[in-house]
């Protein structure tokens, strides 16, 4: 039990710290890569590793063709449409900014189970989406946002990534997958990665070696691959089995934080105002959001 607990825990800080670092290296690799080949070698890589470590430590590796089935929904959810063109998106949004529209996930996680599960809303709950969607509101009605055509395309293709990846967490924490998150997250990033690739090639984006790469965006990947695939999504997969979806989501709250320091303090990029004044609107709606449960899931 007390071993459970240090993994909740340093599953939590994995999804907190390293997912809010990921918007700047995605950011940086996006510049020179083009997305979705982008995403495909990372995650394709990272599934390879993971797999391998796997069967070094003698987990089962063979699965259900129900537990394949929920794998490749998985994968679409997150990796392919969750992530993977929220990536694109970044080409046009500034990542601090992309980290705060992925902060709507608690949101979107909370309206669709009421939908689904017609789970009654607290007053807290109530509070937190009036709080949300007014900060959203507020975040995207920045002139300096909107006078671009493609930022007001990469607003929007980010906030239906959200609603791709809410779902997702939804999903996940239903159906029946491999029981070792190495396998079932391996698995999950091999198809991810491999669909990927041909979207990639249909859309007839240029491939080349990593030899050929700029140092940082070699970095970028490396650290996207180890720490952001194979520790990140991996915890990720675990805390949806052990705590509630709604709990999960607070990384929600805390990623902004650190990819707008990173963003300003690596990329130069500019936050104003009003980008502050409705990032503390709407973290403070999610914060409601999140915080009328225990974090132990009890079902």
């Amino acid at each position: 039990m007390k071993n459970s607990k240090v993994l909740i825990v340093l599953s939590f800080i994995a999804i907190y710290v390293i997912w809010g670092s990921t918007y700047v290296f995605n950011k940086v690799a996006v510049t020179e890569l083009p997305a979705f080949f982008l995403a495909s070698i990372r995650f394709f890589t990272a599934g390879c590793i993971m797999i391998c470590i796997a069967y070094l430590t003698k987990a089962k590796l063979k699965i259900s063709k129900k537990e394949f089935k929920n794998i490749c929904i998985t994968s679409f959810f997150f990796l392919v449409y969750g992530n993977s063109v929220f990536v694109w998106a970044l080409q046009f949004v500034d990542s601090g900014f992309g980290s705060l529209i992925a902060s709507t996930n608690p949101l979107y996680v909370l309206i669709m189970m009421r939908i689904i599960d017609r789970k009654p809303m607290q007053k807290k709950s109530i509070l937190g989406v009036i709080l949300g969607i007014s900060g959203m509101i507020l975040l995207v009605s920045q002139q300096e946002l909107t006078a671009s055509k493609n930022s007001i395309i990469g607003i929007l293709v980010m906030l239906t990534c959200v609603l791709s990846w809410s779902y997702g967490s939804i999903f996940v924490s239903k159906a029946t997958l491999p029981k070792n998150f190495l396998v079932s997250t391996g698995y999950q990033m091999i198809i991810g990665g491999v669909f990927l690739a041909f979207l990639s090639g249909t859309f007839q984006e240029p491939w080349s070696s990593p030899i050929s790469w700029t140092t940082n965006v070699q970095i970028s990947m490396f650290l996207l691959v180890v720490f952001g695939g194979i520790i990140a999504f991996t915890s990720f997969n675990y805390l949806l089995k052990v705590v509630s979806p709604e709990k999960v989501s607070t990384s929600a709250y805390v990623n902004p934080v650190i990819a707008l320091f990173m963003g300003w303090y690596f990329l130069d990029e500019i936050f104003t105002l009003q980008s502050i004044i409705a990032s503390i609107i709407l973290l403070t709606g999610v914060y409601f959001i999140t915080s009328r449960k225990k974090i132990i899931n009890n079902k």
